[in-house]
């Protein structure tokens, strides 16, 4: 009998989410592969099978679609033998903000925001009643980087960030361990999926080592884990300066620099 948990792995067919799946599988995790595109999850799943002593269960959902949605919240609900969530499945655009259409920008932030949030909230309360249980969630260096132009997408990963942060300070008390994944460019089909001109893209990383290093990551129960970010002192100071505001949140007066007041 396997004593691993499960895991259920959304956007499994292809890119980081299928190389997590492969990953999870080889570690000896039995697993739930969610996405839209059935004939690749069922490809990936037979390799495995046949690689892998362990049992792959492939559950089709658009997580922009409600009735979809749902059926997956059910299974994380129901299924005790689900132990780890991957939330991955994320939507990109590449044309400029006031190009994109509003269609575009409601399925954007359902699959990148409100199924994250949906999928981590129907979990929660089971992972609590057990005293454990993981919750990755795949965000983006985009999310600190307006910078980049990309305000839409960067704005529902830096959401992830934040849920992810705040969910580790609510839950990890309760034994919950919450990870906050942020990859930068990496060699997947979203870029082609989003209509991106190949001659443009800059140097990419490879799936595989990127989510290699987001599981190193995971294994030393990292809050957040940046694989392209090689000096990690940087992320530190940048969490420190963070949290020496928060005393400053407090004034009950505006700064001086506001009233007049600064020399």
């Amino acid at each position: 009998m396997n004593d691993l948990p499960a895991a259920l792995v959304t956007g499994a067919s292809s890119g980081i989410g299928g190389t997590y799946a492969d990953r999870l599988a080889r570690r000896g995790h039995d697993l739930v592969l969610v996405a839209r595109d059935v004939a690749k999850m069922d490809a990936l799943a037979q390799t495995l099978r046949a690689e892998t002593d362990v049992t792959i269960d492939i559950l089709r959902a658009d997580l922009a679609d409600e009735t979809d949605i749902a059926a997956v919240e059910a299974r994380l609900r129901d299924d005790a033998r689900i132990g780890v969530l991957v939330n991955n499945a994320g939507l990109s655009f590449a044309s400029a903000f006031e190009q994109q259409s509003a269609n575009d920008l409601a399925q954007l932030v359902a699959v990148n925001t409100t199924a994250v949030l949906r999928l981590a909230h129907a979990v929660a309360p089971r992972f609590v009643a057990e005293g454990r249980g993981a919750i990755v969630n795949i965000g983006s260096v985009v999310g600190l980087v307006p910078e980049f132009g990309q305000s839409v997408y960067g704005a529902t990963k830096a959401f992830v960030l934040f849920l992810s942060q705040g969910l580790a300070h609510e839950l990890g008390p309760k034994g919950i361990y919450v990870q906050a994944v942020l990859p930068a460019a990496t060699a997947t089909d979203i870029w082609a999926r989003a209509g991106a001109d190949p001659a443009a893209l800059p140097p990419m990383m490879a799936v595989g080592d990127l989510v290699d290093a987001a599981l190193a990551g995971f294994d030393r129960r990292e809050a957040v884990t940046i694989p392209p970010l090689h000096d990690g002192e940087l992320w530190d100071a940048y969490q420190a300066a963070r949290v020496a505001m928060i005393p400053g949140f407090g004034q009950s007066l505006p700064a001086p620099r506001y009233t007049g007041d600064a020399e």
